[in-house]
């Protein structure tokens, strides 16, 4: 699939199969994602989010203590740590705090440039409802 934001390819999540039969697709170089299926939509694309309010604050035990990394994808921040059992926690990372990763700030920037400015508005991603 090719990626609606940039025209880069999409990769496509290894997910289980439910009976909603959904589809989690990620750009690997401007982080959109695609959902195909689903109960609600056949093709939902979420909108651009700025920096501030796109990425999670990532949480590991092997992670240092005082430094908050983003969760990016593929269960690594977006400065490229891996750990077992990194999730994303329930709260924002905030680029602007004093602890946030510094390599973390400069990926999530280099990613929020690659989102072409036509596609930062509320409305500039389609998503295709289901017709019933």
């Amino acid at each position: 699939m090719e990626c609606d934001v940039c025209g880069q390819a999409m990769w496509r999540w290894p997910v289980v199969q439910t009976a909603r039969e959904e589809e989690i697709w990620s750009c690997l170089w401007c982080h959109a994602a695609t959902y195909v299926g689903g109960e609600w939509f056949e093709i939902s694309r979420p909108p651009y989010l700025p920096v501030e309010m796109r990425w999670e604050k990532a949480v590991a035990d092997g992670l240092a203590a005082g430094v908050s990394h983003a969760f990016g994808i593929f269960d690594k921040t977006l400065c490229g740590i891996q750990e077992v059992g990194m999730s994303p926690s329930d709260h924002w990372w905030l680029p602007e705090r004093e602890n946030a990763c510094g390599a973390c700030r400069e990926a999530a920037v280099v990613i929020d440039d690659r989102w072409p400015q036509a596609m930062r508005g509320e409305d500039a991603r389609v998503s295709v409802a289901r017709r019933l």
